[in-house]
């Protein structure tokens, strides 16, 4: 039996739910295949990454990443001249069997170790070059950020998001400039930012502690790894963070971690767009999110998703995302 007949090949008399499951067996019945699972796993990745990490022509991983969606197990979407792959959400079809069969890869096996490394070495590439990106242009921030609609704006529906409930402890995750510990801080008992570029945070303090906000702080984190206990922030923000992200899934997944119950998640970011020299001269990784793209990512952690709200600029549309985690429950 051929491990890439396709569910359409299968025997007629197997039930939908069957055929599926066997089919995307099939597909990850390949050693290639079953690799390129376990690094997606990790994170969203584009065809030249993997091709990078798998040292395989890219025809031949983009054959096998064709087979994988086919069967259920993969997304894969178009950005601009990227292409992105992810495992499928755990809640759809196809999501939890693909992290099963994930989890059966032995943890010592050479093959998937070296993989493992590469991958590392692809991504710290990746941050590096952000990270320089962002110490050379540290101090031109605020005027790079005027390529959409006014900043006013955009801080006019942030505060709307928040008007009439009680804000304690703020956390501002990529927090650059300090600027929402600035527009927050006023109306928190607490405000902390965090950021991996020393340089935003030297402006960030410098920002503080011109508008005397002492009960602020801006400290070296990685978004990934928050140096905070469960449910600690009853606002966690992300301000023109996410396009940054080499997985916002789990940068997501790390802020509901931090957010206490009832309490609220906004993200701020680009609506979908095809200016690519925003990846070539500002290391932008993602050209936008979709609102279901957001939403989705909410539900899958338990978060309850408002609302969005859209701020059309030129030529870049600004979105705001606000969630909220149950007071009971996830």
């Amino acid at each position: 039996m051929s491990i890439e007949r396709s569910p359409a090949t299968a025997s007629k008399g197997e039930p939908p739910a069957l055929e599926s499951v066997l089919a995307a067996l099939r597909a990850a019945a390949e050693p290639t295949r079953l690799r390129l699972l376990a690094l997606c796993a990790a994170g969203e990745l584009t065809v030249s990454e993997l091709t990078a990490i798998l040292g395989q022509s890219q025809p031949r991983v983009s054959r096998h990443l064709k087979l994988l969606c086919e069967a259920g197990l993969l997304d894969r979407f178009p950005e601009g001249q990227w292409v992105f792959n992810r495992l499928k959400a755990e809640r759809e079809a196809g999501g939890a069997l693909a992290r099963a069969l994930v989890a059966q890869v032995p943890a010592d096996d050479t093959t998937f170790a070296l993989d493992r490394s590469r991958r590392v070495a692809v991504t710290e590439r990746r941050r590096a070059a952000a990270a320089e990106y962002f110490r050379t242009n540290a101090r031109e921030w605020d005027r790079i950020r005027s390529l959409h609609v006014p900043e006013v704006e955009v801080e006019r529906a942030l505060l709307a998001q928040v008007a009439g409930v009680a804000v304690e402890d703020v956390l501002d995750v990529g927090t650059g400039t300090g600027r929402m510990l600035e527009l927050f801080g006023p109306q928190s008992r607490s405000g902390v930012g965090v950021d991996l570029s020393p340089e935003m945070l030297t402006l960030a303090r410098g920002r503080l502690e011109r508008a005397r906000l002492t009960h602020c702080q801006v400290r070296q984190a990685d978004m990934y790894r928050l140096p905070f206990p469960d449910g600690r922030f009853d606002l966690v923000l992300f301000h023109q963070v996410l396009h940054y992200a080499d997985n916002p899934a789990a940068a997501l997944a790390e802020a509901a971690r931090v957010l206490h119950r009832g309490g609220r998640l906004v993200v701020v970011d680009f609506a979908p767009h095809t200016l690519e020299r925003l990846r070539d001269q500002h290391a932008h990784r993602r050209l936008g999110f979709a609102d279901r793209e957001v939403t989705t990512w909410y539900r899958e952690l338990g978060l309850a998703p408002a609302s969005p709200v859209h701020l059309a600029g030129d030529p870049l549309t600004v979105s705001i995302w606000p969630a909220t985690r149950g007071r009971t429950g996830h």
